[in-house]
């Protein structure tokens, strides 16, 4: 495992170009970063408490905005467009992370902070929404009691959420609309944050203790220890190898892979 970059309040959200580069942020410090071929620069100052990012299948980067309570997408001009604040005229709290599915949907979670104050201008909930081809945005679950990171199954037919609040993973069957059901517990894990999928159905998760990687079944296979405690993870340079960020730093792991294919 090797550290590739250092010196960062809180990192999150990394993400790997298909152009080259990686894309993390610093969540207190409101900024993303950008990492390429070795060298470090500011990506977007203001970032606007940015948390999980993602790209589409055109390139452009979507980021859950937490400070702001928004999901955004930066266009091709660079301008920021704001595909989701709101539902049924209340403020979301704080999106956490994202996964960009092949019809076009996009779902991200959203979880209420613990010991909130009653806000009647916010939703009273947490909940995975589903952000639709044609812009709707709807509830997918509401069942996590703190939904965290999401990932995507290699087929695509299922949805895989990390509940840090009951410290286990659920898995939800997709269905032709993007609806989810048969919500089910498939794995334990201390803590769980992000997590991502392999191709071969595996999932990773960013957990207290390391990376922990179970089988398509829940089985826990193996926990990568890392120097820092992880809070998220995404595949490298052609869906090889794990970039992880943890903490103050940012790691590179080789030898897993592929993952799975989302953008």
């Amino acid at each position: 495992m090797e550290r590739v970059a250092t010196g960062f309040q809180f990192t999150e959200g990394p993400v790997f170009s298909r152009i080259g580069f990686l894309l993390f942020s610093d969540i207190p410090a409101e900024r993303i970063y950008k990492l390429e071929r070795g060298d470090l620069s500011v990506f977007r100052e203001n970032s606007r408490g940015a948390n999980g990012l993602t790209f589409d299948h055109q390139g452009r980067l979507l980021a859950c905005e937490g400070k702001a309570g928004r999901l955004t997408r930066t266009e091709k001009d660079g301008a920021i467009s704001v595909l989701a604040d709101r539902f049924e005229g209340k403020n979301l709290w704080a999106p956490n992370d994202l996964v960009y599915a092949i019809d076009g949907s996009i779902y991200f979670s959203d979880p209420m902070p613990r010991q909130a104050a009653p806000d009647p201008a916010r939703t009273g909930f947490s909940a995975v929404y589903q952000i639709t081809r044609r812009g709707e945005v709807r509830v997918a679950t509401r069942e996590p009691a703190r939904p965290n990171g999401v990932a995507l199954s290699p087929n695509q037919l299922v949805l895989y959420v990390a509940d840090s609040g009951a410290d286990c993973i659920r898995a939800y069957d997709i269905s032709g609309d993007g609806a989810l059901s048969g919500g089910r517990i498939v794995a334990q894990c201390r803590r769980p944050d992000g997590l991502k999928t392999d191709e071969a159905g595996n999932l990773y998760v960013a957990a207290e203790d390391g990376i922990a990687v179970f089988s398509a079944e829940g089985k826990l296979r193996e926990t990568i220890p890392v120097p820092e405690r992880p809070s998220n993870l995404n595949w490298g340079p052609g869906f090889q190898g794990l970039y992880i960020t943890a903490r103050t730093s940012v790691y590179f792991l080789p030898g897993h892979g592929p993952g799975t294919r989302t953008y």
